[in-house]
């Protein structure tokens, strides 16, 4: 096998087009299609070292998926927050970073169904769709709110997933294809069941802030993936620094060998060699 590459991993680049979503393994300040990998042998290498993404510092230990100990204390983007957003303290004065919080969190953001597997309900910056539902694995995504904040999109989330979930299955996400779901249905139902909350959310920030979105059709996504495993078992780079096997595919962020998956996303800022 040919060493293709190496450098500090990060969640693969993701391209929404037909007939599949296409993939790209990003080492450092390199990118390596991965598509044509499928049906070959590939050998993923950790060499032992992680190196924070934030501040390029050495550490044992990835927190929060690439930062170090100090990093994931300190970084806007690690704050109890980014996960609930509704938690959001940057109207307080007490924001890790306002300026970070203001490119990120006080900008609009999407509340969104997606199927990956199942019905779920999520958050993400507006400029974040289709990329969302592709690292997620979804085979049909669905915008249905356009919030002017990150915490107010929360809120509305909130409402949401009092009704449907709010997380994905990750085994059942690489045993198959969920079956496909009337999105549209979903969000009407949605809709009417919150709509005195909905109604006071409006009435709390504004029409302009909590806008609804009647009348966008759901988007539909084919993955690259010849085979599913029969058994779900998971590579883990801490305890064997080699995962290697022929691919089968590639789904979210998920590498479906013949013998493993692994979550790329997982390991980013691990030091990678990628043979093939």
């Amino acid at each position: 096998m040919i060493e293709i590459g190496r450098g500090a991993v990060n969640k693969m680049s993701v391209r929404l087009d037909a007939p599949t979503v296409q993939y790209g393994f990003r080492l450092g300040d390199t990118e390596i299609p991965v598509n044509p990998m499928i049906g070959k042998t590939v050998r993923l290498e950790y060499l032992g070292a992680i190196h924070c993404s934030h501040c390029g510092r050495k550490t044992k230990t990835s927190f929060s998926q690439g930062y170090c100990y100090p990093c994931m204390t300190k970084l806007a983007q690690c704050d109890v927050c980014i996960m609930s957003p509704e938690k959001c303290h940057h109207e307080h004065g007490t924001c890790r970073d306002p300026a970070w919080g203001e490119q990120f969190c006080m900008t609009e953001h999407v509340v969104y169904l997606a199927n990956s597997s199942g019905v779920k309900v999520g958050i993400t910056r507006g400029t974040q769709l289709p990329t969302r539902w592709l690292d997620q694995g979804a085979i049909q995504g669905l915008p249905i709110a356009r919030v002017a904040t990150r915490q107010q999109s929360g809120f509305v989330e909130d409402l949401f997933r009092s009704q449907v979930a709010d997380r994905t299955n990750w085994r059942a996400l690489l045993k198959g294809d969920a079956p496909p779901v009337d999105l549209k249905a979903v969000r009407q139902q949605l809709f009417d069941t919150c709509s005195e909350g909905l109604l006071g959310l409006q009435e709390r920030f504004g029409l302009h802030a909590i806008q609804l979105l009647h009348d966008v059709e759901p988007v539909d996504i084919r993955y690259p993936v010849e085979a599913y495993p029969a058994k779900i078992v998971s590579f883990n780079l801490d305890k064997n620094p080699i995962a290697e096997g022929t691919l089968l595919g590639i789904k979210g962020q998920y590498l479906i060998f013949d013998t493993g998956v692994i979550n790329i996303r997982k390991y980013t800022a691990y030091q990678l060699a990628v043979h093939h």
